[in-house]
């Protein structure tokens, strides 16, 4: 990487996609998982620009159902990304449910650190409750659609924000959000519904330059600092070895 490729923290891609697809994403793309059984599949590939993560989406029945801490807990040790997990006010899965899963899932995560990805749909008071019960290092609110004085407890507690296409037309949101503890994402084909151009994950240019306009800084300027949050976020989680070496080495470069 002699440039600093695009960083994609959260996005859905299917695990049987061709390693030469992912190649000519030309990004870095972080992908989430919606169940331990995908996450599985995923982690048995090795693909030098693609960081699979474990998840247990909120909003699934049977990922909820299924879930299980200790093949959640041998999962991790293969990925230095958790995602996705969290809570969804709008799912079918009881919210017992999901906290009861949510919960185990950070418990593990307090004795073994990771990027973690978190869905707050509808939910955004009870998810920053469980980090306040059961604070991790690594956490990244994907999506998030918090108020100013929740946003305010998440950056009291650690947290960084993945802002994705959809959510840049939202400058009041934007501008809520530290630049140093931002992160750019997708959520391919959810989040990236509304970009001007071509749908893919790892096609964050919407979301650079909207930050960009925020801060009076350049597109290449936003790259650069996001891969420093990267890197920052790396270390405070403590799994930088657990990433794929051509990641690591870039990380290094920035």
């Amino acid at each position: 990487m002699n440039r600093l490729l695009p960083i994609d923290l959260h996005a859905h891609i299917e695990t049987d996609i061709a390693a030469a697809d992912l190649v000519d994403l030309r990004a870095v793309v972080f992908a989430a998982t919606r169940s331990l059984d995908e996450a599985k599949r995923a982690l048995e590939r090795n693909d030098t620009s693609t960081v699979w993560g474990v998840g247990c989406h909120p909003g699934l029945v049977g990922a909820q159902k299924a879930f299980d801490v200790e093949r959640f807990s041998a999962l991790i040790t293969r990925t230095a990304y958790v995602s996705e997990v969290g809570l969804d006010g709008k799912s079918r899965v009881p919210m017992e449910t999901q906290r009861a899963t949510l919960s185990a899932v950070l418990k593990v995560l307090q004795a073994s650190p990771r990027i973690t990805s978190i869905h707050s749909f509808a939910a955004t008071e009870a998810v920053l409750g469980c980090l306040t019960e059961w604070p991790i290092r690594g956490a990244v609110l994907h999506w998030w659609l918090g108020d100013a004085g929740q946003t305010q407890r998440a950056i009291d507690l650690g947290c960084y924000f993945s802002v994705n296409p959809a959510m840049v037309r939202q400058s009041e949101l934007l501008r809520r959000l530290p630049l140093d503890r931002v992160l750019p994402e997708t959520d391919h084909p959810f989040g990236d519904r509304s970009g001007g151009h071509g749908r893919r994950p790892g096609r964050v240019d919407d979301v650079e330059q909207a930050l960009g306009r925020l801060h009076q800084l350049t597109p290449e300027e936003i790259r650069q600092i996001t891969w420093q949050n990267l890197g920052q976020l790396t270390r405070e989680a403590r799994c930088g070895m657990l990433l794929p070496r051509q990641v690591r080495v870039a990380l290094a470069a920035a």
